[in-house]
């Protein structure tokens, strides 16, 4: 399925879902009704302007709208079966080497508030830089140990505990020991 059909299926799957009319959405979202039934019927592909004021109005992340699936109940995912996001280094400099791979758990889920992740963490030497970002995050440690630094301070985690933080403030998490961990991150970003 090509992604202007996918796209467009999810606003109108999404909208009927809602009780939205074609022009309600379009009063509310300030795209043009024919625009928005092109894209429904899957006869453009939308620039990203549009679709975040459509998302914004039928009351999700734009994430709903681009992820692969879609489920208007709950979302499970089996042992094994969580798909691979992203490799990433937590860094600002995009040449640093991976550190983190992000395995999803909440693709799918119609309007989410919170991305939940199993996260492998690898050990990372190098220097870093803290990041921040609105929301907060959750991270609870399955194997391994890590060090999360969070503004000035460094906590050190073991298999078992876990953090809950603004993440506004900069922080950064590696593995420690020079052995890769395992966590579940939950993260939260305002709309």
């Amino acid at each position: 399925m090509s992604a202007k059909a996918t796209i467009g299926e999810k606003i109108k799957k999404l909208r009927k879902y809602k009780e939205i009319s074609l022009e309600e959405l379009s009063k509310n979202s300030g795209v043009k009704k024919d625009l928005i039934k092109e894209i429904e019927e899957s006869e453009i592909v939308p620039s990203l302007a549009p679709l975040i004021k459509i998302s914004r109005s039928l009351g999700v992340r734009l994430g709903t709208l681009l992820d692969d699936t879609i489920e208007e109940g709950p979302v499970i995912v089996r042992e094994g079966k969580a798909g691979k996001v992203i490799h990433f280094s937590g860094q600002e400099d995009e040449t640093s080497e991976s550190h983190l791979d992000f395995y999803s758990l909440g693709a799918g889920k119609v309007d989410r508030h919170m991305e939940p992740f199993i996260v492998q963490v690898e050990p990372h030497t190098d220097n870093f830089k803290l990041s921040s970002h609105e929301g907060e995050e959750f991270i609870y440690i399955l194997e391994g140990e890590i060090e999360i630094v969070y503004g000035k301070e460094k906590y050190h985690l073991k298999e078992g505990d876990s953090i809950y933080y603004d993440s506004i403030v900069p922080h950064h998490l590696h593995a420690k020991e020079d052995k890769p961990a395992r966590i579940l991150a939950v993260v939260y970003t305002p709309l």
